[in-house]
């Protein structure tokens, strides 16, 4: 079925591994409840590096060497991110800061990383129930620390997983957390045909916000099983992406996403999304160009959530669009990428990935 593939019923596992997650997707009664505002550290789902960004926020299948895509599959670690240090910062909205520092290292066909993400929302003034300011600001933040390995099975396979803790403090609120994420990788020989597989945030709060009688209150973590498929034109620099996110539950709108008036009653009334809106909003598509020797990439994608959720009905943008690129000088990487989240507000991302080992010689 693949040139020069030589991996024992391969096509036959492949095939099996698709039909059953197709039918999970495919499949309401799995899980009626969305985790669209109903889960705790939703910034975990926040594309960490200019290279996720521009691939639309999420990419659970490319295993290129970049080590960032470790952090949304850790099977996609690679032998290349060995010694190699990266740096990620985003600009969303005035006054927060996003950042992200990750570095790999292996040992034979084990691959480790570790990596820190910061999301800081700046100072916040107090004010009361009507708005009036009472004095004095406060301040809320994020952080998450991820610790991978990826073991390589097979020249064709790869597992990893990633123990996941996390902690915000919003004013005097604070909360922590212990997650995981279990995924897997296959690819042909020749990589141009490559799977992923994926279940992350797996875990929930161990000290919760607040507290209800009995206890600590604890919620899940926003979890998300995800497949992706990535395909790479042999005699053209392109390479195509589909994800699919979410595939645990049907429902991704939060509840009063679409108002409508009753025309009799004139009553707000909510209204349901098509079948083949929300089947899409578990999609993203995207697109690169990428040359053989890989000294640079241009990426375009389309997340059909993003623009469902954040497009204004009555303004044009291009939410759900991101663009981006990146280079390879010596033994440094430069990567930016820009999306759109409302008319006036866009999102950039920057990154730098260094090879360390190279440096050192």
């Amino acid at each position: 079925m693949y040139p020069n593939l030589k991996c024992r019923s391969v096509a036959i596992r492949k095939n099996i591994l698709i039909c059953i997650l197709c039918s999970v997707l495919c499949t309401p009664g799995v899980a009626q409840v969305s985790n669209a505002g109903r889960s705790v550290f939703s910034f975990m789902s926040l594309p960490t590096s200019s290279r996720l960004n521009a691939l639309g926020g999420s990419n659970v299948s490319l295993s290129d060497g970049d080590i960032s895509m470790g952090m949304c599959n850790p099977a996609l670690l690679h032998a290349n991110s060995h010694m190699t240090l990266q740096l990620n910062y985003s600009y969303y909205l005035p006054g927060t800061m996003f950042g992200s520092a990750l570095y790999g290292h292996n040992w034979d066909k084990n691959y480790f990383a570790v990596g820190i993400h910061y999301l800081d929302y700046g100072h916040m003034k107090y004010a009361d129930e009507n708005g009036n300011q009472t004095g004095g600001t406060f301040g809320a933040r994020d952080i998450l620390v991820d610790v991978m390995y990826a073991r390589q099975l097979h020249p064709c396979w790869k597992i990893g997983v990633t123990l996941k803790p996390v902690y915000s403090i919003y004013e005097s609120y604070s909360s922590f957390a212990i997650g995981a994420d279990v995924g897997a990788h296959f690819q042909t020989r020749d990589s141009t045909f490559q799977m992923g597989l994926v279940l992350a945030n797996i875990g929930w709060q161990i000290k919760g916000f607040y507290s209800e009688e009995g206890g600590s209150n604890h919620e899940m973590l926003p979890l998300n099983l995800q497949l992706g498929l990535t395909y790479r034109v042999k005699k053209a620099p392109l390479r195509f992406h589909l994800q699919i996110h979410n595939m645990q539950t049907w429902y991704l709108n939060y509840e009063w996403t679409s108002l409508d008036k009753d025309p009799v009653k004139g009553d707000i009334v909510p209204h349901d999304v098509k079948w083949y809106d929300m089947l899409f909003r578990h999609t993203i598509w995207s697109i690169e160009i990428v040359p053989k020797s890989e000294k640079f990439y241009i990426a375009l994608s389309y997340n059909h959530r993003r623009r469902a959720e954040l497009q204004l009905t009555d303004q044009k943008s291009l939410a759900g669009f991101a663009l981006g690129a990146g280079v390879k000088i010596k033994q440094a990487r430069l990567g930016f990428a820009i999306s759109q989240l409302t008319k006036s507000n866009f999102s950039y991302q920057v990154g730098l990935t260094l090879d360390i080992n190279s440096l050192m010689k």
